[in-house]
């Protein structure tokens, strides 16, 4: 049964508090251990979590504000699940972070703690609409960081990054023979021919794949492929084993990784261009994906971090993160994004890569009242032989209202379905145009006509503002250290490689490494360690308040 935990907020007077020497009590406060009761345990809702229990029956739970903000602190500390225990147990600081005056005051057992966990990914993924519990928390503790450090989140940052869940880059060989022994291993061995019962042996992996010749490995390929599909035929006629999850993902492997030779009857492994970046990647972790990025082959996902960044802010702050396949584009994150990033933390202006560049995101972004600052664009530029399109006066990229003489157009129309404007020019005006050799208006019997795409464009608008080489300068100046923040992930948070699989899980954990680095950059606020160009500022500002 659910039950909020106020207890914290009625302090016991026979606490290892009351005998505590004033000045180390002081000391407490200031630590890091006071500033996480203030400003993250205390801002914890609870009320998130009550889907997870019973509303009227059973026992009541253990505080949930104690086990999210746990597993926050083995995130902030870097600590393992065994050590965390530990210094629940015997620190101090981690008692009073937690609301806890006495050492040893509240005991849980472990199981307890693995059961909250659990109930909190179950919910999560039986409720793929709803915004999970963590994320939701996030966001509530973003806004209180935004109040309490007073940030400015009119101008915000975005990269994405290559992040791998607790799994091994694996070959199709490799991958192939993990697949099929986690398909023989859920059906009972008294349907298993002998072939196939040769897996269970120990050490036969290693005789499988190790001890051939460079020669051998595609044949070897399909006689695993063949294996695969001899067990899925073995199981056809058992309802129960052709549901079970290792069986349908030894389907899903055949299919994305074989096609069936009608002639000869077997089993023929697709070439290695034919294999989707979507495909298993793992027989572990089914929703992980395979991208080639900057040269480099990954395999997991992709975390897009928002981050502010305005001058005048002491510290900067994650605004928004989310967690995808890594097939997932820079676009698709962006799209998805930005109406929850207007709705939670508005932005007026945001700096990314050109990855991120897409007509569509442009547009969108304009109807959401922000700008967006590009360091660099994808495709190709557009030939320098004809005069820009934006010299042409166009309203909101759908209606042209003027050629660069000033000359208006007969008729003008836009067509939605394929986003062409085109406009009609008188053909005597613009005979006798000194700019008709570099104009893009194409000379008819009747008139001159000017088309081009929303896309075309747009890209050209971008591009030109991308020639401004301080504009430029300034737009990779606030946007570079987003990249340092995606490295202090992966460095100190250990998100470069996560120590769980599956993409619900590996979100969850990014949500408390990100609520952690959080928590970090306030902590460094409160106590002083701020930016130095936030600090000459605050230095100048208390001057001409002294002098005047």
């Amino acid at each position: 049964m659910f039950r909020e935990n106020k207890v914290h907020m009625q302090m016991d007077i026979f606490s290892s508090l009351s005998g505590m020497d004033s000045r180390l009590k002081e000391r407490l406060e200031k630590s890091w251990a006071g500033l996480f009761y203030q400003h993250v345990f205390s801002q914890i809702d609870e009320k998130l979590f009550a889907p997870l229990y019973s509303s009227d029956n059973g026992q009541p739970n253990f505080p949930v504000n104690i086990f999210a903000s746990l597993d926050i602190i083995k995130h902030l500390r870097g600590y393992v699940d065994e050590v965390l225990f530990d210094e629940y147990a015997y620190n101090y600081q981690i008692s009073y972070a937690l609301g806890l005056r006495s050492i040893g005051e509240l005991y849980f057992a472990p199981r307890t703690f693995y059961d909250f966990r659990a109930r909190l990914y179950n919910y999560t993924l039986d409720h793929p609409q709803e915004s999970d519990a963590i994320f939701q928390q996030f966001e509530k503790l973003v806004q209180h960081f935004i109040e309490v450090a007073q940030l400015n989140t009119d101008e915000q940052r975005m990269d994405s990054s290559q992040i791998m869940s607790n799994i091994k880059r694996a070959g199709r060989l490799a991958l192939a023979y993990d697949v099929l022994v986690q398909g023989i291993k859920a059906c009972p061995p008294e349907i298993l021919s002998s072939a196939l019962k040769e897996f269970l042996v120990p050490n036969y992996k290693t005789k499988l794949l190790y001890k051939l010749k460079d020669s051998e490995a595609f044949s070897r390929l399909e006689k695993l492929l063949n294996l695969s599909a001899d067990l899925i035929e073995l199981v056809k006629e058992n309802p129960e084993l052709s549901i079970h999850p290792d069986i349908q993902l030894l389907e899903q492997f055949l299919d994305e990784q074989a096609i069936f030779n009608d002639e000869r009857k077997v089993w023929l492994a697709k070439d290695d261009k034919a294999i989707a970046a979507n495909s298993l990647q793992s027989a572990y972790d089914a929703e992980a994906t395979y991208r080639k990025k900057a040269g480099k082959s990954h395999v997991g996902y992709v975390v897009n971090l928002t981050e502010t960044c305005a001058e005048d802010n002491p510290v900067q702050i994650i605004t928004h993160y989310q967690l995808e396949p890594n097939s997932t584009s820079d676009v698709e994150l962006i799209q998805k994004v930005l109406p929850e990033l207007q709705e939670t933390t508005p932005v007026k202006y945001l700096y990314l890569d050109g990855g991120f560049y897409g007509s569509e995101v442009v547009q969108q972004a304009e109807g959401l009242g922000v700008k967006l600052h590009y360091t660099d664009m994808t495709g190709r530029n557009a030939p320098s032989d004809k005069l820009p399109y934006n010299v042409f006066r166009i309203d909101h990229f759908k209606t042209i209202l003027s050629c660069p003489q000033g000359q208006e157009p007969l008729r003008s129309n836009f067509k939605p379905d394929g986003g062409i404007l085109s406009a009609h020019f008188d053909l005597s005006t613009c005979t006798q145009c000194p700019l008709k050799d570099q104009c893009p208006v194409k000379f008819q019997k009747k008139d001159t006509v000017l088309r081009v795409s929303q896309k075309t464009l747009i890209a050209e608008n971008t591009r030109l503002a991308l020639q401004n080489s301080e504009e430029r300068k300034e737009n990779g100046s606030k946007r570079a250290a987003i990249e340092g923040t995606n490295s202090a992930f992966k460095r100190a948070r250990g998100a470069g490689k996560l120590k769980v699989r599956g993409l619900v899980r590996c979100n969850l954990v990014m949500g408390l490494k990100t609520i952690a680095h959080n928590f970090h950059q306030i902590v460094r606020f409160l106590q002083g360690d701020t930016r130095q160009k936030f600090k000459k500022r605050l230095q100048a500002r208390q001057g001409i308040i002294a002098t005047t």
